[in-house]
């Protein structure tokens, strides 16, 4: 384990402090699951009603009605994907990559939910399926579809090499959005916001506690799928790392197609789903 800094003297109860035992920050016993079972049978009636394609190394725009599903499908090789979501009706109401992972956990699967940020708060999206749920995690620490990295970023890209690349995801969502709604690249920027990395595999190392990539375990036909709980627009970013097995933010990894299916399901099998509102929370001067 690294040594934060080794020239700070290590007081004689060290020990007896870092054996204290964790406790969950944010006990979620109280929160009502989703209902699995009413999902499951809407999900035997599908009926696909449109798709989008994510050419690589870009990114593209969706639509999901409130009610209706989306898969995010690999078509021909192993490629990570970046999805922001928004509240089709109101871009300030997007997608908490924080929360979330408070919530549940570093990485999502079934059963788990994409919440919004505040004031809203509430579930954007249910995973209602997941190809790759038997992944679990790795001897390494390793998991798939993670809320802890941000967004490749050409920002960043910069600092680190010293050089500009242009399809980095966070310039590919950008520009899907600003494509979406008519709108200056730079007015839609801050709208942009930490992403689900679906299909990535990552975790942090043992000894130094950095983030890490490896290759992606997806292969073509594995696909997540949601439940829209409201009306989404989303985004998604054909990441130019490829499957993230070795590098980002440039043109030398392989990178493949994603595909975005939209599903209607028979309506009626979610009359007693209770579609989340906005958190009812006032905050007070």
């Amino acid at each position: 384990m690294r040594s934060f800094n080794a020239n700070i003297p290590v007081p004689a109860d060290a020990a007896a402090r870092r054996a204290v035992k964790p406790v969950v920050c944010y006990p979620v016993e109280s929160l009502v699951a989703p209902d699995m079972s009413i999902l499951d049978r809407a999900r035997a009636t599908m009926e696909k009603v449109g798709e989008v394609i994510v050419p690589p190394r870009e990114g593209n725009t969706f639509e999901v009605p409130k009610g209706h599903f989306f898969r995010i499908v690999s078509v021909e090789g192993p490629q990570v994907g970046d999805l922001n979501l928004w509240n089709a009706n109101d871009l300030s109401e997007r997608f908490f990559s924080g929360k979330t992972r408070a919530l549940h956990a570093t990485h999502v699967t079934t059963g788990n939910r994409l919440w919004s940020n505040l004031p809203s708060l509430r579930p954007m999206a249910t995973i209602s399926h997941d190809t790759l749920g038997w992944y679990g995690f790795d001897e390494f620490g390793g998991g798939v579809h993670d809320v802890i990295g941000t967004r490749c970023d050409p920002y960043t890209n910069g600092l680190l090499s010293g050089g500009d690349y242009h399809h980095c995801c966070h310039s590919n969502l950008c520009r899907a959005l600003a494509h979406h709604t008519g709108s200056d690249i730079k007015a839609v920027e801050p709208h942009v916001h930490d992403v689900l990395n679906v299909f990535m595999c990552t975790g942090f190392t043992r000894d130094t506690q950095q983030y890490f990539m490896k290759a992606s375990p997806v292969r073509p036909g594995d696909f997540l799928e949601m439940f829209a709980e409201i009306d989404l627009l989303g985004a998604l970013s054909a990441c130019p790392g490829g499957d993230c097995s070795t590098s980002h933010s440039s043109d030398v990894a392989k990178c493949y197609p994603l595909k975005v299916e939209i599903y209607r399901p028979d309506m009626a099998l979610l009359a007693d789903w209770p579609f989340p509102e906005r958190n009812g929370y006032e905050l007070q001067v």
